[in-house]
This record gives C-alpha cells, sequence and structure tokens, in this order.
C-alpha cells in the first residue's frame, strides 16, 4: 500500500504507483473528495471546451467576465467529477 507523508507546509507527493495507476502526468489536476474520515483522490479531466454552452449567462451580465465564468466551471467540472 502506497504511503505519502505530508510537509511542515501541508503538501505531499503522490506515489508513482497512484500516479501510474491514475494516469496522472506532471501538472495533472486532481480533485479530492472527502467522505466521512477519509478522502478520495480523482483526477479532473478535460479542459474549458469540453463544457462549452453549458453556462447560462444572463443578458444583465454581458459583457462575461472571463475569470468569472472559468471559476464557475472549475466549480461545475469539480462538483461532476465528485459524483
Amino acid at each position: 500500500m502506497p504511503v505519502a507523508t505530508l510537509t511542515s507546509k501541508g503538501q505531499m507527493t503522490i506515489p508513482k504507483e497512484v500516479r501510474k495507476a491514475l494516469n496522472l502526468k506532471p501538472s495533472g489536476k486532481v480533485i479530492i473528495v472527502v467522505e466521512g474520515d477519509h478522502a478520495v483522490i480523482r483526477p479532473l479531466r478535460g479542459n474549458i471546451l469540453d463544457i462549452g454552452g453549458s453556462i447560462r449567462i444572463p443578458d444583465k451580465e454581458k459583457p462575461v467576465d472571463f475569470h468569472k465564468v472559468r471559476e464557475e466551471v472549475k466549480k461545475r467540472v469539480a462538483k461532476r467529477m465528485a459524483k
């Protein structure tokens, strides 16, 4: 069973066998879902183009603030991946 150690800054290195099993590459993103007293690490796949057209923007909010839309996309993708 792979083991990771937390640094004083709360960081850890994901063991090689886990990275390989999840097909994680350098700069890859993961989502961590807390379920009771344990956490599940899942790879976060895709990019902003994968969800094109999925966010409805009210006319009163146009022109669109790209940073605001991007944060909303991240939240929705993370929520979908957590399921």
